[in-house]
């Protein structure tokens, strides 16, 4: 993992201890929390962290899932910034 994803926003004190995974193994658990992220999106928009927040796992990797879930047409974000700099996403309906 890179420095940067471990590093805290507070100067260069770290982020509190998290259990670090493998990119590999956070990348493979996009198919199972996929579900998980568009229902709680089913409410309306959230940024990362709140999606983070609302199914109880890491930003980091949250990060992971809803870029692959971007790049595959799942989610898409809101052209506007919140106040905090965090783009909101929404789940993009799909056809069947």
């Amino acid at each position: 993992m890179s420095a940067a994803l471990g590093s805290g926003s507070n100067g260069n004190r770290p982020a509190p201890a998290v259990a670090n995974r493998d990119v590999r193994e956070i990348i493979r658990d996009e198919h199972f929390m996929r579900a998980r992220i568009l229902e709680v999106l089913a409410e309306g928009p959230l940024t990362v962290p709140e999606i983070a927040e609302a199914i109880g796992r890491p930003t980091h990797e949250v990060v992971f899932w809803i870029m692959g879930m971007r790049k595959y047409g799942y989610v898409a974000e809101i052209k506007e910034a919140t106040d905090e700099g965090y783009f909101q996403y929404q789940a993009v309906p799909r056809e069947l």
